[in-house]
């Protein structure tokens, strides 16, 4: 008599773009196979009109992605690889619970690492994020946006050195080679009542 043993429980972590920082306790999402993810997906493509997408998992069979999915979706060293950057962000908006925290670490725009890598396509500054938060209707989004719920900035040795001078952040913010990374911790909420006002004014008005 042959015992059918279930599959695991799919986490409610979502690692996107793992690569080979593969981590046990989440669910590992890469577009490139030979990392060996739990799942292969492009997070930059659009969701299909049902909002759900289904795919096989070798360790939690078949995996259904869909709407307030996830608690926890970590994106690091991975947004500045993205060419549609938007619909990605929709993506991951579209897969976190109310609530749900996207973790992101990027290279700052003026660290040597942001374009050392051939296949960086972008980096950031503190207002990259601003068109997810509050200027969220500018790219349409109806029900729910992020709001900011952390940013932090790593220094790179010559940036700590002068934060030990005295320098301030602003200043170091603007002094190539200064900082390293950014981290910065997003949350998905509800639109307020006046920011639904303000996104349909802005979406449903006559062009012309």
């Amino acid at each position: 008599m042959s015992l059918l043993i279930a599959a695991p429980a799919v986490p409610t972590t979502l690692h996107v773009g793992s690569g080979k920082n593969f981590r046990p306790e989440w669910l590992n999402l890469d577009i490139e196979p030979r990392w060996r993810p739990d799942v292969l997906f492009d997070i930059s493509q659009p969701f299909p009109a049902d909002g759900t997408v289904r795919l096989p998992s070798q360790r939690f069979g078949t995996v259904t992605l869909r709407a307030e999915t996830f608690d926890r979706i970590l994106a690091q060293d991975v947004l500045e690889h993205i060419r549609d950057l938007t619909t990605a962000m929709t993506t991951m908006l579209h897969l976190l619970k109310i609530g749900g925290v996207l973790d992101i670490v990027v290279p700052h725009e003026l660290s040597l690492g942001a374009w050392a890598d051939p296949t960086h396509v972008r980096a950031f500054n503190e207002k990259s994020f601003d068109y997810y938060t509050v200027w969220s209707w500018y790219l349409g989004w109806r029900t729910h946006h992020f709001r900011v719920g952390k940013v932090e900035f790593v220094g790179s040795p010559y940036g700590q050195q002068l934060q030990a001078q005295g320098k301030s952040m602003e200043e170091l913010l603007r002094t190539p080679r200064a900082i390293d990374q950014m981290y910065v911790q997003l949350v998905k909420q509800p639109l307020s009542p006046e920011v639904r006002a303000n996104t349909e004014h802005y979406l449903d008005r006559p062009l012309g």
